[in-house]
Parts: C-alpha cells; structure tokens; sequence
C-alpha cells in the first residue's frame, strides 16, 4: 500500500474522508451499528439531512459511520481528523497539541489538545497475546519520567531509603516489555516495585521465551518462570554479553524520552499513560514490522470505532 501525502483529498475534502473512513470502517459492507445489518440501509439525501446519513431498512433507525467511534458528536471535520491522525501516526517522536492547531487551523488549543488525547485512545493496544515464545528473546527494562506528585518513601524493593536523597526520588516509572525484533507492551505504573513488575511481566510474557534484563532485584527468580533468565550488569559497563543486552528496550525509551522532552515538554502523571500508549503504538507498528504511515494511520482509524473519550474524562487520570 502506498505512502498516502498530505495532498491526499481524504486530508482536504470532506466528502471524500468520509468514504475513506466507511472503507476503512465497513470493508465487508454498510453495517448498521444499532442491529448489525450489513447493506441494508439506504443514504437518506436532499436538504433536510446531512451527508452521510443512513437509514437502516431492518430496524427503521438513523446512523452515520461516526456513530460508536472517538469521532461521534464533534464538530471538527472529518477531514481534519483524518490529518491529524496522519500527522501523529507519521511522526516518529509525536506532534504537540499547539502544532495540531497550527497545522489543522483549529479554533483553540484546547479543540487540538483534546482531539490529540481522543487519538490517542484509539491507540491503545487490545492485542493482549504473549510477547515472546519458543526461542525468543524479550527484553524487560525501567526507566523514570517527570516528578511525581508525592516522593516516594522507599526503595522499589520495599525498603526504606538510607541516609542521602533516595535514588530517583522525582521520577514517575515506566516499565517495557519488549519482543526483540517485535511488538512491545509498555505501562506506567504508580510505583516500581517486585510485586508491581513481576505481575506485568509473567502477565505479558509467555512463559517459554528467554527473557533478558539488567542486574536489577526487580527480576530476581524469573529464571523460574520463563525458559532462561539472562542479565547484563550495567553497573560495571556492560552492555551486551553475545546475544544478551535490554537494546531493544533502551531504544525504545530513547525515542520515547525525546519525544516527551523535546515536543511535549509537559504531561502531568494522570496523562502520562496516554502517551506511553501514542508510544507504543508507533513502536508495534513500524517500518521495521511491515507498516508504512497510511497502514500506521488506517490501524488507528480502525481503532476509533468502539471507543469514546469525554472531555470529563480526558481530564481525568488514565488507568
């Protein structure tokens, strides 16, 4: 499938975003979200009804393509929704909500910062198979983002900090489960600790892949669990050892902590999961497995259906 570019009518026209995303929506046929129906409805026209009306002839109710999707009761046009999809699938380290409404000539910021978080949730990953497998490797790492609203206490241990300013005290954890040369599944959690970590990678993780993490506790007894158990010790300047390093893993924090620096600068803690999943996201559907930006951007329309994002609830912490 080819590169669509940003002269493509479906960014600029109306009519013809809306035939994309009913392609997009109903590959097998017009289906009417309130029997299930397929082709049995009719577009109702003239001056009286909008475009893109239907009318399904089984069980006598309205309905549009956006009906059921993040798109449903927004004013902004389909077109522009379509583009700024695009734009935050094709760039690598994501766009700021002050760029979207420079590039779409939205009305406020608020209209851009709230359409990029209703994208966003169409991101989110619903494929909960095992990373890993039968002679594969996954990586598991941590890393830290931001200051949290309150320290933490303890160690990711349990215990509590010794004398002097406890490591990373103003940090918020991200943990990444990475299928070397494949998917990746990545979380904020509220704190890094043995429990926390080892229920998302046994959780995550089929149980006959090789796993290979750094040195730290967080880790200690996977060896029972999964194929192998296998470390690098950062800690004394190792970084590899044959096959065995956490590359995959660090690359992908590198490109996620570029990003939140250097184009989003900001993301409170309620948010901050909603941006791993952009993330993530893009990392699951890269051109390393297969994907160009219109298929990135297509998988992300198809994910709009299904899914609602309120203002109220954009506002309030994601989980």
């Amino acid at each position: 499938m080819a590169n669509a570019t940003l002269s493509d009518p479906i960014f600029h026209d109306e009519d013809a975003a809306r035939a994309h995303f009913e392609k997009v929506r109903w590959p097998d046929g017009r289906t009417c979200p309130h029997c299930g129906v397929v082709d049995g409805s009719t577009e109702l026209k003239g001056k009286a009804h909008r475009k893109g009306l239907y009318k399904c002839n089984a069980c006598d109710r309205q309905f549009t393509a956006t009906i059921g999707t993040v798109y449903e009761d927004s004013k902004v046009p389909l077109n522009k929704w379509l583009l700024a999809m695009h734009l935050m699938c094709a760039s690598k380290k994501g766009i700021s909500a002050l760029q979207l409404q420079r590039e779409l000539a939205l009305g406020s910021y608020r209209t851009a910062w709230f359409m990029a978080h209703r994208i966003r949730e169409a991101m989110i990953d619903t494929d909960n198979t095992p990373l890993g497998g039968e002679g594969k490797v996954v990586e598991a790492d941590e890393t830290y983002y931001g200051k949290p609203a309150v320290s933490p206490t303890a160690r990711t241990s349990g215990k509590p900090f010794l004398k002097g300013n406890p490591k990373r005290r103003n940090s918020r954890p991200v943990v990444a489960l990475v299928e070397r040369g494949g998917r990746a599944k990545v979380f904020h959690v509220a704190v890094a600790d043995k429990a926390t970590v080892q229920k998302i990678v046994t959780e995550y993780v089929h149980p006959a892949s090789r796993l290979h993490t750094d040195e730290s506790r967080l880790y200690t007894g996977a060896a029972d669990v999964f194929a192998s158990h296998e470390t690098v010790k950062h800690s004394r300047g190792e970084y590899a050892r044959g096959d065995v390093n956490t590359n995959s893993a660090e690359g992908f924090f590198g490109v996620f902590k570029k990003g939140m620096k250097g184009v989003y600068q900001h993301c409170s803690e309620k948010h901050l999961n909603r941006y791993v999943t952009e993330f993530g996201f893009r990392h699951n559907t890269r051109a390393a497995l297969g994907f160009n930006d219109t298929m990135r951007t297509d998988l992300a329309i198809l994910g709009t259906v299904g899914k609602r994002l309120t203002y109220r609830r954009s506002n309030e912490a994601y989980v």
